[in-house]
């Protein structure tokens, strides 16, 4: 993909079709001459166009040869402050197809050239305007098929996820900084970090990356339909509870502990939301056979989870409790959204009252309460958890893999008090991984692969 930035571009930047109203964008060094060659500005406006230094607004004319005047209103960046970072102006006026083509012909038959697909976003990016990051969300945001994927892709090109990426090449600049200042001062036995705190920066960072591995892998792995985990306590009521929120026997229910030793799914739909709903086996210890393999799974599903609601029986005695207990904690290590219920309400035993949302198998009104409660966390976790659009996940999946091992290698190298400079070498081809993916280090294969999707306009 090769482009000449010195050229002026021009686009139809608003939908095709017909409508009220259609906008062009003009972007490079000639468009404020492109403007005063075609447009006929009342005279007050003139002046104040000429000695623009901040973004404005102004009512004109679109002059055309042999038809009657267009009247428009510009909308004018003269500075690097515009969306592309260099002199930008947009026409708006009415969005009529024929018309909005005989304007771009006459800005086509002077000093300006149809922009390619992506080139305006491309101009953003090089001119320092969004990294590579928030470039991919534009494309998210045009893209988006519902409102959950437009708040993640908004969120992205806040820059969101690039803040905390840009935060840890930093910290990292930083470590490796202070690393190479010791190689300087070797002869004199000066130590600018000790290999303690090395070690924990390391590993702080390796978690971090873990955390942006996982996410990318559910992004390329995930559909629209979210998992929900049942989880507790043998005979703590999932499969009776499974069984009623489905609508359907799927689930062998029994006063014995331990009845279920597999996992049971159904797809559902709540409120539009396309649901997995998962019945897992009794949280307990296995050491053998098939009630291993069944604590095996559960352990797989819970990890998978986009949430896990932990049901807690009310007939649970006190020693059923603190172990109820003991398992929740490990359960909030190992889970990043959790929901806690106390099932089989309808009993009227003297068992402990928690603070939590109590719910009975048999009661229509309260699994109403649940799958609302279940819906309404899924909805206000889902953009929270999930920071990195589809797209940008496939693009840089292999440089956090890259990244990571990169500082496990000089984590191992620090640990073995291997010399300085090739833990740096090491932290060096990290620092380059994740410059590829905010776009600080590039080459024309990644952007031709992010702006080759876009559309003419954008």
């Amino acid at each position: 993909m090769v482009f000449d930035f010195d050229d002026t571009i021009a686009a139809l930047s608003s939908a095709a079709g017909p409508a009220c109203r259609g906008i062009i964008r003009l972007s490079g060094p000639g468009v404020a001459a492109e403007l005063l060659r075609h447009l006929r500005f009342p005279q007050e406006d003139l002046a104040q166009f000429n000695q623009a230094r901040n973004a404005a607004r102004y009512h004109a004319d679109f002059s055309v040869p042999s038809w009657p005047p267009i009247p428009a209103h510009i909308d004018y960046w003269p500075t690097t402050r515009s969306y592309t970072g260099e002199p930008m102006a947009e026409i708006h006026t009415v969005g009529a197809p024929p018309l909005l083509e005989r304007i771009l012909s006459e800005l086509f038959a002077h000093e300006v050239r149809p922009a390619r697909p992506g080139e305006f976003t491309m101009r953003s990016f090089l001119n320092g305007r969004i990294d590579l990051i928030q470039a991919e969300a534009v494309l998210g945001v045009i893209d988006a098929d519902d409102h959950e994927e437009l708040e993640l892709a908004l969120g992205q090109l806040a820059g969101g996820i690039s803040s905390k990426i840009q935060e840890l090449r930093e910290e990292l600049l930083i470590l490796l900084a202070d690393l190479e200042a010791g190689l300087d001062f070797a002869d004199e036995d000066i130590e600018f970090i000790d290999r303690v705190a090395l070690n924990h920066r390391l590993k702080t960072s390796m978690k971090f990356i873990g955390s942006l591995i996982d996410q990318a892998n559910n992004r390329l792995q995930s559909s629209d339909r979210l998992r929900v985990v049942l989880a507790g306590l043998p005979n703590a009521g999932k499969s009776t509870l499974f069984n009623a929120l489905a609508d359907s026997q799927k689930a062998l229910v029994s006063q014995v502990q331990g009845t279920t030793r597999d996992y049971l799914s159904v797809d559902l739909s709540w409120e539009g939301q396309p649901i997995e709903l998962v019945d897992t086996a009794g949280w307990e210890l296995a050491s053998e056979g098939i009630s291993l393999l069944a604590q095996q799974q559960r352990n797989e599903k819970i990890r998978n989870a986009d949430l896990v609601v932990w049901c807690t029986a009310t007939d649970l005695d006190e020693s059923s409790l603190a172990e109820n207990d003991k398992r929740l904690e490990e359960l909030k290590r190992a889970s990043h959204n959790l929901l806690m219920i106390q099932t089989k309400s309808d009993l009227h035993s003297a068992g402990p009252k928690l603070e939590t949302l109590s719910v009975s198998a048999f009661d229509q009104r309260s699994l109403e309460n649940l799958r609302r409660a279940i819906h309404d966390q899924l909805q206000t976790s889902e953009t929270t958890q999930r920071q990195i659009l589809g797209s940008t996940s496939a693009r840089c999946v292999d440089s956090l893999v890259s990244s990571q091992e990169a500082l496990r290698n000089a984590l191992s190298a620090a640990e073995m008090h291997l010399g300085d400079e090739l833990i740096a070498i090491e932290m060096r081809e990290s620092l380059d991984q994740l410059g590829k993916i905010v776009g600080v280090v590039f080459t024309d294969d990644i952007l031709d692969r992010v702006f080759s999707r876009f559309c003419i306009g954008k």
